[in-house]
């Protein structure tokens, strides 16, 4: 009797990764060190595991097991240098692209914080912890969207950092297409389509709010979390030569994409419902 499941086989001379082998694996836009549990090769005739190709359940290394998955081997990298280097080098890039909050407490308040009583600056620490953990329950409630960025994108991303930080080189602008033809081009695709499943009005409708809300984003956004350091008297000198132009009308792809890696963090703080 074979212990193959339905759906499955489980030989390894087509498979990449083995079981127990350490690898890094993408969760989101990030790299995490993580190890194989189990792989298959999905044939597609299970319902249960419909996308045919190699798969692996995947244990990231210092998470709970809650957080165990079945991946594809396009999120799975061998652990070695290099790949090492591109988690890193992915790390920085999202750190350096979120905008961090910071307080800051006038002067005449902090003469007053400086002159109360040890008792006095407990219970504002109570507040203040109070304030945190009310933020933290509203972020935990809202809509949570996930947008997947392919393997190859996601290099792009990292050769954009590279380029931009350590090359000291710049992506020319204006660029063409420009963000906002590319959506407009998107957007005119959808309504022309010749497709069978072509969309209803309503969805035709739905498509352009969140085209003309990815503009307003990334108008928005760009000044503020899209560009590294080198890149801001270059983002200056476009708003000075062409100020009829909303940064959409000027910046190209490469903007775009950093706009996708940072749009579910924006969206978690909008008040927006699940529909």
């Amino acid at each position: 009797m074979s212990d193959k499941a339905p759906g499955t086989d489980r030989s390894s001379t087509s498979l990449l990764f083995r079981s127990n082998e350490r690898i890094l694996c993408f969760h989101g836009p990030l790299l995490y060190e993580a190890k194989v549990v189990k792989a298959e090769m999905w044939d597609g005739t299970d319902p249960d595991a419909p996308e045919p190709g190699p798969h692996y359940f995947v244990h990231y290394k210092g998470w709970k097991q809650t957080w165990d998955e079945w991946v594809d081997e396009s999120r799975a990298l061998k652990f070695n240098e290099e790949n090492l280097a591109k988690q890193k080098a992915l790390r920085v890039a999202a750190l350096q692209a979120s905008k961090k909050r910071t307080i800051v407490v006038p002067a005449k308040h902090s003469a007053r914080v400086e002159s109360e009583s040890e008792s006095q600056r407990s219970r504002k620490r109570v507040r203040e912890q109070s304030v945190e953990k009310t933020e933290e329950q509203e972020v935990s409630r809202s809509v949570e969207v996930k947008i997947p960025i392919p393997n190859a994108l996601k290099a792009q991303l990292v050769d954009d950092w590279e380029r931009v930080t350590k090359d000291r080189l710049l992506v020319p602008v204006p660029r063409s297409p420009t963000v906002a033809q590319m959506l407009d081009q998107y957007q005119e695709h959808r309504r022309t389509s010749k497709d069978k499943r072509r969309p209803l009005r309503h969805d035709n409708e739905i498509v352009d709010e969140i085209i003309d809300g990815l503009k307003v984003y990334f108008d928005k956004a760009l000044g503020n979390i899209l560009l590294y350091r080198f890149e801001r008297y270059q983002y200056k000198q476009m708003l000075e030569q062409f100020p009829e132009r909303n940064p959409a009308e000027i910046y190209g792809c490469e903007h775009l994409l950093r706009l996708f890696v940072q749009l579910p963090n924006l969206i978690m703080h909008t008040n927006m419902d699940d529909d």
